[in-house]
């Protein structure tokens, strides 16, 4: 049992969404799941991302709030309360996205999924659109994680810390054993 089954609860989809952006992701590479600013996993307040348990990644201090697919793959796991979602992209990644620290606690307020499990999603399709001023307001922080759970080994990221990303940009690499 991998970490998308514990996650999994299987939501249900929303009838509108996001238009997709145009994003293709090379094997290896994931994209920029939302707009902003990029950062260190090291960098995260939450300390399960910022000491790599769930694997090797970076993170964005987002500037918007739809969550677009980093990969193009199958969604693993849609969790009930809407901030974290799992691909498992076509060459064997198990990616994570994880929207805020603590923001489990919000129960679901500020979030909407747009895909159900076992969906087949490319790379730049909308999969959660999430409200930055409740994550704040609820005192939490927006930061958005990116994982490679089933991976070890170095990031090699695509662009420097602090360098603005945009959604479906490259945002890392793995290096190493991944």
């Amino acid at each position: 049992m991998g970490i998308f089954d514990r996650l999994s609860r299987g939501r249900r989809a929303a009838t509108e969404a996001p238009h997709a952006i145009d994003a293709t992701a090379e094997p290896g590479s994931v994209l920029a799941p939302v707009d902003g600013v990029a950062t260190p996993l090291s960098e995260v307040s939450d300390p399960v991302f910022a000491q790599g348990m769930l694997g090797p990644g970076m993170a964005v201090k987002p500037s918007g709030g739809v969550i677009y697919a980093p990969v193009t793959g199958t969604v693993a796991a849609a969790v009930d309360t809407g901030h974290a979602l799992g691909i498992t992209s076509d060459d064997g990644m198990e990616v994570l996205i994880h929207v805020g620290v603590d923001t489990v606690e919000m129960r679901g307020d500020g979030f909407k999924v747009l895909v159900e499990k076992d969906r087949l999603v490319a790379a730049g399709t909308p999969l959660i659109v999430f409200d930055r001023e409740k994550i704040c307001a609820a005192g939490h922080d927006d930061i958005v994680m990116t994982s490679v759970t089933n991976a070890s080994g170095d990031v090699l990221p695509a662009v420097a810390a602090g360098a603005d990303v945009r959604a479906g940009e490259p945002l890392f690499r793995l290096g190493g054993n991944a």
